[in-house]
């Protein structure tokens, strides 16, 4: 019996066919599989490439083994099945959003991406690796907010303080982020499946140089989309976000005393200083707010923290002041539906006092 193995590969097909005898110009999608057995070769489609399909790229038939065409048989039965559970899963999800749908489904969804360090412990994985699996978790995630038409999605995904933390992990973290930046312009993306502008939020500067031109990158493609919104809370805390925005509303009232005082030597500067009965010559709410980091997108309904914690960590403190918080003991790579649909639930539950709690103040 001819022996037969797998080769993961993120590399052009091209390069993985060099130990069979076929050859072709397609790449091979990312995280595909090919089974190679003797002179023959199949590209199996894994859950990332495109509709599950099966490419055979055999020459003949008599270049495959019975024990290769066995391991094929197997690996499309495989593939049938799992078609089969994939459209079942997306129908039944389809049901239940039309049942939530019937009540409000909140406009904004913020989340704190708590627990990926714990994931990985936990299970004994090395930190990086509890990082991906929660990338992982938050595609899925945003699929499942933009299916139910929540039209603003805001996760934090580094705070400033995380550059504390020892250099090879905040180099690892960056080095991720960068290489996931860049997939979300990608043809294939949720991105540009479902219209969405994406911006980064935060300081951008303290970000290294490949990051923040990926940001940009990312920023500038999407500008054009309005269906969706994503907001990325990276080198970001809230108290930066308020310091930042008092510093612009000053800057932007003296830049208004010094065009006065230009027009009419002092008389400007003492009619805005000196006169304190009129408050139009004073900061206000609205300036702050006008510059406040956030102001791409209203104050969250819902702040999903998952790991149990129900501290905000200097996230949207602003903001937050009328949102739920919502607290599923779930490490954040094992977050899934039901916890948005618990979250959800409760908004629906509770929107009535909320709303009538804003009113009163």
């Amino acid at each position: 019996m001819d022996e037969h193995h797998w080769i993961n590969s993120t590399e052009p097909f091209a390069t993985a066919a060099a130990a069979t005898t076929t050859t072709t110009t397609k790449p091979l999608l990312p995280f595909s599989r090919l089974l190679i057995s003797g002179g023959a070769a199949v590209l199996v489609a894994s859950e990332t490439c495109r509709r599950g399909r099966l490419l055979l790229l055999c020459p003949s038939a008599s270049t495959a083994s019975p024990a290769f065409c066995e391991a094929f048989e197997m690996e499309k039965g495989k593939d049938s099945r799992n078609t089969f559970i994939s459209t079942l899963g997306n129908f039944a999800r389809k049901c239940l959003f039309g049942i939530l749908s019937v009540g409000p489904i909140p406009d904004h969804i913020a989340f704190i991406m708590d627990g990926n360090r714990r994931y990985a412990k936990r299970r004994d994985l090395e930190k990086e690796a509890g990082h991906k699996l929660g990338f992982a978790a938050l595609m899925s995630i945003l699929r499942y907010c933009y299916e139910l038409n929540v039209k603003y999605v805001t996760i934090y995904a580094f705070s400033i303080d995380n550059f504390k933390r020892c250099p090879e992990e905040v180099k690892s973290l960056m080095e991720l982020i960068r290489e996931k930046i860049e997939g979300l312009i990608r043809e294939e993306s949720i991105v540009n499946q479902y219209g969405i502008r994406v911006h980064f939020i935060g300081d951008l500067e303290l970000l290294d140089e490949p990051v923040r031109l990926s940001a940009e990158r990312v920023m500038a493609a999407t500008a054009g989309n309005t269906r969706s919104v994503l907001s990325v809370c990276i080198a970001y805390t809230s108290t930066n976000e308020i310091v930042n925005a008092v510093h612009l509303a000053c800057e932007e009232k003296w830049d208004e005393f010094r065009i006065l005082d230009s027009c009419g030597g002092a008389y400007g500067l003492t009619r805005y200083v000196g006169n304190g009965e009129n408050g139009e010559n004073f900061i206000g709410l609205e300036d702050i707010e006008r510059h406040m980091y956030m102001k791409v997108a209203p104050a969250p309904d819902i702040v999903i923290r998952t790991s149990g914690e129900t501290r905000l960590s200097n996230f949207l403190l602003w903001q937050s002041g009328h949102s739920l918080l919502y607290s599923p003991s779930a490490l954040w790579p094992e977050i899934g539906l039901r916890h948005l649909v618990c979250a959800i639930l409760n908004f629906q539950r509770d929107r009535s006092y909320m709303e009538k709690k804003k009113k009163i103040l």
